[in-house]
């Protein structure tokens, strides 16, 4: 039989050992520290000159757009900064407990491989989020009610992550998130008067709250089933002991735990660092579309496969035209598709017109760069909603399309996202110093929650390998299918998984809090970003 902790009285904490209470009240080394200055120093040289050079040259008329820019930058950097406070600080908080690394090593080397998964994330999950946004505000994203629909996203965020973050509770940056979008689009839609669910894409909001909603209880369940497979396979006892005072682990279970650690790193920066570029980016196609709504990377030759692609589009959509259909604008009966999910009789004509428009003035203006910057907003808007529209229907299968022609459209749609849906490596990089940053500042609260307030007996060495696994696979599943997931939540989850299956016990008043974060962050971020976007949507007015 495997050796387990000794129980402690009932509604104890874990005993912590003097040395770990040392550790964690120690201050970070001069090396350290000047290393991650360096490192911070020479990120914010590269944000610096990489913006400057895509601004130099624009004409913006008036100082406005550089404060607009500069303000939402910070607040958007801001709730990856207190993000760091929460998510990044699980990532580590079973290698801290184990002695498995030094902390203030352990929050540098998570730093790092959360660093490495933003720069090289692909951004799907980013525009997922985004896509629930009301499209309105999203073509209008340069507007008063634009920039009041962005800044009410982010501080609704940023103020319940900090209230959670200064009670020790282990809230989903990702949770708020949503439920701040939410929020807003249900605003819209009350503030615009209008019936049923134009406010919010809820069949998009469903899928993704259920991602958020079931990774807590699927980290449980296989934690615990990690952890005893675990106990049935490896018979080596010490993986199922506490740690005794300040020693490491046998190399072996120290390598295992390291190894969860960098994933959970690694994945939590390539799933949650996306949610703060797609904000930045809207940030940017708002005060500087010339330079950020269309991607300049995009080659001579890819704009004239994108052109043949447009005519093949406009030929396959035409054979779904219905002869009795008639439109106005066939940018309003597109959007108009994409705010009710209606298909009328006139969409598939209206959108094909669309591509015909988009074909058309691409053959004109040759390149993406030189698409005049009068002209840029309107462009994009264009093939943003030929963009949604096509995955509308994808998704909805109404119409019935063949499966060639399908084939056909999904090809264009991945040349528009090539051109619109892009994150500049500048923004990769802020996101990620700023999601460091706040590790560095306020990794302790966290960790003593998932070290000691979850479990009465401490943390051994299988069970913080059963969490850390699952975690791991569970975001890094969530991000290849372009789904938001909360790192806190599967880990926090896969902690108590892995105590209710050593029958060590919880700490259920800690349980109790968790649960309540977990079924007020919707409600409560929604709320405040729905509050937020009426106040701002006046100032901006």
């Amino acid at each position: 039989m495997a050796a387990t902790a000794p129980a402690t009285m009932p509604g104890s904490t874990p005993a912590v050992p003097h040395a770990l209470t040392e550790k964690l009240n120690r201050k970070p080394g001069r090396i350290g520290m000047l290393a991650f200055g360096v490192v911070l120093i020479v990120g914010v040289i590269f944000i610096g000159y990489s913006l400057s050079r895509d601004l130099a040259g624009l004409e913006l008329g008036s100082a406005l757009p550089y404060i607009l820019l500069g303000t939402a930058l910070f607040v958007a950097l801001g709730f990856e900064f207190v993000n760091g406070f929460h998510d990044t600080a699980n990532a580590v908080a079973t290698v801290i407990y184990t002695h498995s690394m030094e902390p203030h090593i352990a929050v540098v080397w998570s730093g790092f491989w959360n660093f490495a998964g933003v720069v090289t994330s692909t951004g799907v999950v980013a525009f997922t989020i985004i896509s629930l946004l009301p499209v309105e505000l999203i073509l209008q994203v340069g507007s008063g009610a634009g920039f009041a629909m962005v800044f009410a996203l982010l501080v609704a965020a940023i103020l319940w992550n900090l209230g959670t973050w200064a009670l020790g509770l282990p809230a989903s940056s990702s949770h708020t998130l949503i439920g701040s979008v939410i929020g807003v689009g249900i605003a819209n839609q009350l503030m615009q008067g209008r019936t049923g669910t134009s406010g919010v894409d809820w069949a998009q909001a469903i899928g993704i709250g259920k991602s958020l909603l079931l990774s807590p209880v699927f980290g449980f369940i296989l934690a615990s089933g990690l952890f005893l497979f675990m106990k049935a396979v490896i018979r080596d006892k010490r993986l199922y002991e506490a740690p005794k005072g300040a020693e490491p682990p046998p190399f072996w279970i120290r390598a295992m735990l390291v190894f969860t650690c960098t994933g959970v790193s690694f994945f939590h920066g390539s799933n949650d660092g996306q949610k703060g570029m797609g904000l930045i980016m809207l940030i940017l196609i708002g005060t500087v579309p010339t330079t950020y709504a269309l991607n300049h990377a995009v080659t001579a030759q890819q704009s004239q496969d994108f052109i043949a692609v447009s005519a093949q589009t406009a030929e396959t959509l035409n054979n779904y035209v219905q002869n009795s259909a008639a439109i106005g604008d066939p940018r309003e009966d597109v959007t108009e598709y994409i705010r009710t999910k209606e298909f009328k009789s006139n969409t598939m004509l209206a959108l094909r017109e669309l591509v015909n428009g988009v074909g058309t003035e691409m053959a004109i203006f040759k390149e993406l760069s030189k698409v005049p910057h009068t002209q840029v907003r309107n462009f994009r808007n264009d093939m943003y909603l030929v963009s949604e529209a096509i995955r509308l229907m994808q998704k909805s299968g109404k119409p019935e399309i063949a499966a060639a022609d399908m084939a056909v459209l999904k090809n264009y749609k991945s040349h528009i996202d090539r051109a619109t849906r892009f994150i500049p490596l500048w923004v990769k990089v802020a996101v990620a110093l700023a999601l460091g940053l706040g590790t560095m500042v306020g990794w302790k609260r966290i960790v003593v929650t998932v070290g000691e307030k979850i479990g009465k007996n401490h943390l051994t060495y299988a069970q913080g390998a059963a969490a850390e696994i699952t975690a791991m696979a569970t975001i890094g599943a969530a991000d290849g299918l372009g789904l938001p997931v909360s790192t806190t939540h599967v880990l926090s989850s896969g902690v108590a998984g892995t105590m209710m299956a050593n029958h060590s016990g919880l700490q259920w008043s800690t349980v109790r809090n968790l649960l309540l974060a977990w079924v007020l962050t919707l409600p409560a971020a929604m709320t405040l970003s729905g509050f937020l976007f009426f106040a701002f949507r006046k100032l901006f007015s």
